[in-house]
């Protein structure tokens, strides 16, 4: 399976932004939903946000609701996690998923193509 390629990621102070962008190099994501998880350093991987294959509907982890937007084009292969006021506790390596259904699913069990991740740290 090709995995999907996560960018973007890079070391911030608290407050800053970064914003992630992930590529199917397969191109053939604009079916399907997209979502980003991320794992904190010694902890398990957390859902963080989810689009569905339109681009129209969206959802995100409490956590980083307000803060947080996930995006893509419709029809597109690539999908992006802008990210603003950053917080210490949001350092963790970023995964991008690809869902096997059209919609914006918050389980990890309903994503079955994951890249390899791109680590954020977010100083104090």
């Amino acid at each position: 399976q090709v995995p999907l390629v996560e960018s973007g990621g890079g070391l911030v102070q608290a407050g800053g932004s970064l914003k992630l962008s992930c590529t199917d190099s397969r191109r053939t994501s604009s079916n399907n939903g997209m979502g980003w998880f991320r794992q904190p350093p010694g902890q398990g991987r957390e859902f963080v946000a989810a689009i569905n294959w339109r681009g129209d509907s969206t959802t995100y982890a409490d956590s980083v609701k307000g803060r947080f937007a996930i995006s893509r084009n419709y029809g597109g292969s690539t999908v992006h996690l802008q990210m603003n006021s950053l917080r210490p506790e949001d350092t963790a390596v970023y995964y991008c998923a690809r869902a096997r259904s059209a919609a914006a699913a918050t389980g990890a069990s309903s994503y079955s193509y994951w890249g390899q991740g791109t680590q954020v740290t977010v100083s104090s």
